[in-house]
């Protein structure tokens, strides 16, 4: 019974199909779908706290237009973040591409448009929030504050997303968790690393973003433990993951992954220790 169900788990990646709706040259892929899961899931968990949660001070009609604003901004510095941090040397040379669903080397052909870095969207996500906080005149940790509790369940269903793709698998492995990939350039086991972070970088930096939400009384605190959580998971499960091919491993053993990990770490720190000594000083003044 257990090699039997070993043998079911190894192989589930080829028997998935990445399109979900296919009407002649129109295809919906799982992939889209899950990204509009995590969004809509982010916006509702949201709202459920400016409904239910003291201390923010954000309509439901500035949540709305924000979420959508956070959207451009993960979608934008996503596609940036990719192109910068994964492979200038080849959008210098086909700039057309960053934005546009086709290639045209070789003539024009039509293939999508492929490469999101989780990091670029970040900073997109910060800017488009600190561009919004500005002009609405909300403060920028009260809205880090108010969304960072709620934003991993989303990546979730993004990684369910690259695991139905078939795309970002892990490393060769012998263990019976492999899987084998039909896109892997090699017929080899490998780790489900799509799963590993489906569950830690969504499920479990939920949980204890959730259960921190109301206990952290600094303003930005809850940011800061964002970046350091995510950036900690994601540091460690790198070490499953397969470096991307024309990169590899790029100081070290360390993948570009790690390597920005590492540096939203550090900034996490740096950004909670500057927040606490500000609070730690405020409450000074009024004492």
């Amino acid at each position: 019974m257990t090699n039997e169900f070993w043998r079911w788990w190894q192989h589930i990646p080829e028997r998935l199909d990445p399109v979900m709706i296919e009407i002649g040259v129109f295809k919906l892929q799982y992939y889209g779908m899950m990204y509009l899961v995590a969004f809509g899931l982010t916006y509702f968990l949201v709202r459920y706290r400016i409904r239910h949660e003291k201390g923010f001070n954000l309509t439901e009609a500035q949540v709305e237009s924000l979420t959508t604003a956070m959207i451009i901004g993960v979608i934008l510095g996503g596609r940036l973040g990719y192109v910068f941090f994964y492979n200038l040397p080849y959008y210098a040379q086909h700039p057309l591409e960053i934005f546009l669903p086709f290639s045209f080397e070789g003539g024009i052909r039509f293939t999508g448009i492929s490469g999101m870095s989780y990091h670029g969207g970040l900073i997109g996500v910060i800017v488009a929030t600190m561009l919004y906080g500005r002009r609405n005149r909300i403060a920028f940790t009260e809205i880090a504050d108010l969304y960072a509790p709620a934003v991993p369940l989303g990546y979730t269903f993004g990684r369910i997303g690259n695991f139905i793709n078939g795309e970002l698998y892990g490393r060769v492995t012998e263990l019976p968790v492999g899987m084998y990939f039909p896109s892997a350039p090699t017929p080899e086991r490998r780790h489900p690393s799509q799963l590993y972070e489906a569950f830690f970088e969504g499920i479990f930096c939920f949980m204890l973003l959730w259960f921190l939400r109301r206990r952290v009384r600094t303003r930005g605190a809850m940011l800061a433990l964002y970046l350091i959580s995510y950036g900690t998971v994601r540091f460690f499960i790198e070490f499953f993951r397969e470096p991307d091919a024309h990169l590899g491993f790029v100081l070290f053993r360390f993948s570009t992954g790690q390597l920005l990990c590492g540096l939203m770490v550090l900034f996490g720190i740096g950004f909670y220790l500057f927040r606490r000594s500000m609070f730690k000083n405020a409450s000074n003044f009024s004492g």
